[in-house]
Order: C-alpha cells, then sequence, then structure tokens
C-alpha cells in the first residue's frame, strides 16, 4: 500500500510534518514496515481548509488532522489491509 502524504505548502503549514511522524509512528506500532510504504508528494490540487491532504492507493482524502488520524488510520490503512490478509 502506497500513503502520499502532501508536503506543499498549504499543507506543511497545516501541519503535513505532524501527520507524516503519526503515520511512521502507527506504520512501527502496527508493524507494517512490509505493507506501507509512506511518501511525500507536492500539491494534489485538493487543498482544504483544514488539515493535509494524503492519498492512499490513488484515493485522495482531504482534512487529515491529528484529531482524525487515529480513525482515518484504521478506516483507510488498517481494515483495507486486514481484508487483504483474510
Amino acid at each position: 500500500m502506497i500513503i502520499q502524504i502532501c508536503v506543499g505548502s498549504s499543507c506543511h503549514l497545516k501541519g503535513s510534518e505532524k501527520i507524516i511522524e503519526l503515520f511512521q509512528k502507527a506504520v512501527a506500532e502496527n508493524d507494517l514496515q512490509n505493507e506501507v510504504t509512506l511518501a511525500g508528494s507536492f500539491c494534489t490540487g485538493k487543498c482544504n481548509r483544514v488539515g493535509v491532504t494524503v492519498s492512499v492507493e490513488d484515493n485522495v482524502y482531504t482534512g487529515i488532522t491529528p484529531g482524525n488520524f487515529n480513525e482515518f488510520f484504521k478506516d483507510k490503512v488498517l481494515d483495507p489491509i486486514s481484508k487483504e490478509r483474510g
């Protein structure tokens, strides 16, 4: 699974560095290093007033914040990987 976190100027100002840290921690805590690739991306053109833009397997999500990160990670990363594993 490829996850791209926008590091463009708008998302940078809205905390992309913190979102990257949260992803790194969550991937390590769930032992997903061999299943998840984290990457930075430049602006995807989907800027939102709040939060950071994140792409998961080419699906673009806006408004990711530290406050909604855990729910996002569970719904968009953990649950799909669990389904893949069967």
